[in-house]
């Protein structure tokens, strides 16, 4: 695993002093999670990219190991998540994480094409370049593993329903939650 680094366009100060580079998008009006993966796509020092959003403080720790053991595998230049949902009708269906990827330093061009295009939807993008997804629906995955908490109730619920002690590791050194 290479450096970690922020993709951020707001509060840009408060990110800069959790002591790690933060990218800000390199096209006008932040069109989008796509653009933030272009910039990361632009500026990696690396041959692959990990994109994890911010608003899942229960992402798997092996989330790398097995999105790119599945990308070697598969011989794909994409890997991205998916994870069991519980249906309103009490079914369950594998839903589609595709901010929790791993994409190859060879895709720039392709994606910076598809946001020139006008679009900007990450999953149209990432099924059509050679993909793979990785099932996080073992046993050991934690079922709330890619809980988006957009608000401080969010992840108030969810703390409530994991346990405070578990979401606080993920919480970036010298700062504090809403």
């Amino acid at each position: 695993m290479g450096p970690l680094a922020i993709s951020a366009n707001r509060n840009v100060p408060t990110y800069e002093g959790w002591g790690v580079p933060v990218w800000s998008d390199s096209l006008e009006a932040f069109p989008g999670p796509l653009a933030g993966m272009l910039t990361g796509l632009e500026r990696m020092q690396t041959e692959w990219l990990l994109t994890v959003p911010c608003d899942s403080p229960l992402f798997p720790a092996d989330v790398v190991q097995r999105l790119a053991a599945a990308a070697m595998q598969n011989n794909s230049q994409v890997a991205f998540a998916t994870a069991p949902q519980t249906e309103a009708d009490g079914s369950i269906e594998m839903r589609s994480h595709p901010v929790f990827c791993l994409l190859h330093c060879d895709l720039r061009a392709s994606l910076a094409d598809y946001l020139a295009s006008g679009s900007h939807r990450v999953m149209h993008w990432l099924t059509r370049q050679t993909h793979c997804t990785v099932a996080f629906d073992q046993v050991q995955d934690d079922p709330h593993a890619f809980a988006n908490t957009n608000t401080p109730e969010d992840l108030q619920q969810l703390e409530q329903l994991h346990g405070a002690r578990e979401t606080s590791p993920r919480t970036a050194p010298g700062t504090t939650r809403p």
